[in-house]
């Protein structure tokens, strides 16, 4: 993870600010709110005084049956097909544990109050209502009750069609003599229609259907008839506050009276588009859970919301609901209890637009999300700007150190032979972390060049003892020497050849060394060098397969074409002694830039892992060890000692021809390979006459 990808991390707790800032803004609409709650309660419940220092009509307690506005013209034909829209509010009658078999629909308009019953009875015995028989069949019996008048009918049917009721007992003007009516059939049960005048309305009724394949004498109390109330409504006029509704509904929700109407969205002249952010952040962040709207749509002839129970309940009760047609509004309404001597009667539902708090907490959160962002976004780009600084100041420091590591740590210098490296003189920890860097790199280049010198100097300080020991072994083979002691003296001139061998590569390489550094170049084709050394190795290195692949064309360079075929000389023998009779050596060369590299691969064992870095060393080697081995290992005679010098050499062949030298395993581990970068040698100036 990058140092910048951190520190934009870090400044990502700035967040903590605006959930802070968010957290403040709902308790903050919260109180609002209750404050508003408690004010709508409050006036709902001076209304519901109001109507009660009125003496207002309330809704009956306990069951009644609701009696509907038509919704258009009622045909009477006991199909059902302009009840449609009702039947959503179908209510059941008949006992408790039977409530689903019969249900009832009433409606009314200005001429007419209509009947619909639907009985489920799968089986069927039926008579016409003036059967003497019928009540013994399936039939419904209608009790209609007007005042101090109470009626009762047989409404039964031998087959589909039209009926005449027939009077089972009643007396009195008030309610119909007679009622005429369709019964109509299908696989569940089967339906009466009728319809009476709206002048002889009953004040109540109840309706009890017989089944006479499963008898049943429960017996319905009348309920009475609910209808809207006109002079409710005036009344709720008279005293419901400006700009908000008001409803009365019965002890089971049905409304039975309502006046005012809410007022529209205010101060929502804003865009579309920011409108509808507005709502969208007020609806996720800050509102509480609301209630859906359709729960107190106008249009509902009964109200079954939770808030609506708890106020019949005797409780009273708010809920925040969307306003129906005005997404970025809510509404708050208040439900409270009717109540006549402490008898609940029903409840008032007051409602009023809840838009100012709204625009207060959309404001109060879209101040502080904006100066959220606007301090996340400013900390965000002073620490990237920090970290892409720190990071630019750490990725130069750790570039010239690597630069100095490819150079044995001799890196850049001053005039007091000390190594450069940035930030060596800031004053922060970098500056502290370049200044140890330099201080280790300067050990690092003393180490290495005792290193590189050690060769010589052993050399030089080993050829006067060699050169003793030789005479004195010469002046052994002159006297008389013991058979058991001959054997003592061939191993110690075998060890005196052995470590003049190595005094010589030491001086050898000693040579090459100072020769390189006072070569001089001269153009010449690449190509045909590697291709002429290829040409004499193949010989050489058999029976092992060499491949080549070089350019067809000429690779021109300036540079040391003999100092080149040294160091493909050495980087070949040192490929021939890993690889085995039947493996294969690779030589090839192509283009890298404004250069070539040459390239060496061999079948053989990889190199050790923490080898591949220190391989061109002085004194370096992978080989097993050979200075103890005077006898052939196998059928091959022990080998000439291998100093490590001889990558070495090509190192600084490379690094004259400003290049490099590296070794690296194969991709599929059958090998390894040797690449020698080169490029052409700086030309020098002609001096003048």
């Amino acid at each position: 993870m990058s140092l910048r990808f951190k520190l934009l991390l870090l400044a990502l707790s700035t967040l903590a600010l605006p959930l802070a800032g968010w957290l403040i803004v709902r308790q903050m609409e919260e109180l609002l709110r209750q404050g508003q709650e408690q004010t709508l309660t409050a006036s709902a419940k001076a209304l519901a005084r109001s109507l009660a220092a009125l003496k207002t009509a309330l809704p009956p307690a306990g069951q009644a049956f609701y009696v509907h506005p038509c919704a258009g013209s009622m045909r009477i034909d006991g199909y059902a097909d302009d009840w449609t829209s009702l039947m959503p509010y179908a209510q059941n009658i008949g006992p408790a544990d039977d409530a689903q078999k019969a249900k009832l629909l009433l409606c009314t308009d200005n001429d007419y109050l209509y009947l619909l019953a639907q009985v489920r009875d799968a089986t069927r015995t039926r008579a016409d209502a003036t059967d003497p028989a019928a009540q013994l069949r399936d039939h419904v019996t209608l009790s209609l009750a007007r005042d101090n008048d109470l009626r009762r009918y047989l409404l039964a049917s031998a087959a589909p069609g039209r009926f005449d009721a027939r009077v089972l007992d009643g007396e009195g003007d008030s309610l119909p003599q007679a009622l005429a009516g369709v019964w109509q059939e299908d696989a569940d049960g089967y339906r009466i229609e009728l319809r009476l005048p709206r002048a002889q309305m009953p004040d109540s009724l109840t309706l009890n259907a017989f089944d006479a394949d499963a008898p049943n004498n429960a017996h319905i109390e009348l309920r009475p008839l609910l209808l809207r109330s006109p002079d409710l409504s005036a009344d709720l006029a008279q005293f419901a506050p400006e700009g908000m509704r008001v409803r009365v509904l019965s002890a089971e929700g049905w409304v039975v009276a309502e006046s005012g109407q809410l007022d529209p969205a205010q101060g929502y002249a804003s865009p579309a588009l920011r409108r509808w952010f507005e709502t969208l952040i007020y609806r996720s962040l800050i509102a509480p859970g609301m209630t859906p709207a359709q729960d107190f749509a106008t249009s509902l002839p009964r109200l079954s919301s939770p808030e609506i129970w708890q106020a019949l309940s005797g409780v009273a009760a708010t809920a925040w609901h969307p306003a129906p047609n005005q997404r970025s509004s809510v509404v708050l309404a208040t439900a409270v209890p009717l109540k006549d001597d402490y008898e609940v009667r029903g409840a008032l539902l007051l409602e009023q637009s809840g838009n100012a708090l709204p625009l207060l907490t959309n404001r109060a959160l879209l101040i502080l999300i904006g100066a959220s962002l606007g301090a996340l976004v400013f900390a965000g780009a002073v620490l990237f700007a920090f970290a892409g600084v720190l990071g630019l100041r750490i990725r130069r420091l750790r570039d010239a150190v690597e630069r100095a590591k490819q150079t044995s740590g001799k890196g850049e210098r001053g005039f007091d032979n000390q190594v450069t490296l940035p930030l060596i003189g800031a004053k922060d920890e970098l500056g502290d972390l370049s200044r140890s860097f330099a201080r280790l790199l300067d050990e690092v280049a003393a180490y290495t060049d005792y290193l590189r010198t050690l060769a010589s100097k052993l050399s030089h300080e080993l050829q006067t003892p060699l050169a003793i020991v030789k005479s004195s072994l010469d002046n052994l083979d002159q006297q008389v020497v013991p058979a058991d002691a001959r054997t003592y003296l061939v191993r110690a001139r075998s060890g005196a050849e052995r470590l003049g061998a190595i005094v010589r590569a030491m001086s050898e390489a000693s040579r090459m060394e100072r020769a390189v550094g006072g070569v001089d170049a001269e153009e010449f084709d690449l190509a045909a060098v590697v291709r002429g050394c290829v040409d004499a190795y193949r010989p050489l290195l058999a029976p092992r397969r060499v491949e080549a692949d070089l350019p067809a064309s000429p690779f021109l360079m300036h540079g040391a074409p003999e100092l080149i075929a040294q160091a493909l000389d050495k980087l070949v023998d040192n490929a021939r002694s890993f690889t085995p009779e039947d493996g294969w050596i690779r030589i090839g060369l192509h283009a890298h830039g404004d250069g070539a590299v040459v390239t060496v691969a061999n079948q053989g064992p990889p190199l050790p892992p923490t080898m591949a870095d220190r391989l061109f060393d002085s004194l370096v080697s992978v080989r097993p060890s050979t200075a103890q081995k005077t006898t052939p290992v196998g059928d091959a005679p022990a080998g000439p000692p291998h100093l490590g010098l001889g990558l070495s050499i090509v190192r600084l062949i490379a690094e004259l021809h400003r290049g490099r030298a590296s070794a690296a395993n194969l991709g599929d581990g059958s090998g390894v390979e040797f690449s020698l970068e080169l490029h052409s040698m700086p030309r020098r100036a002609l001096a003048a006459p």
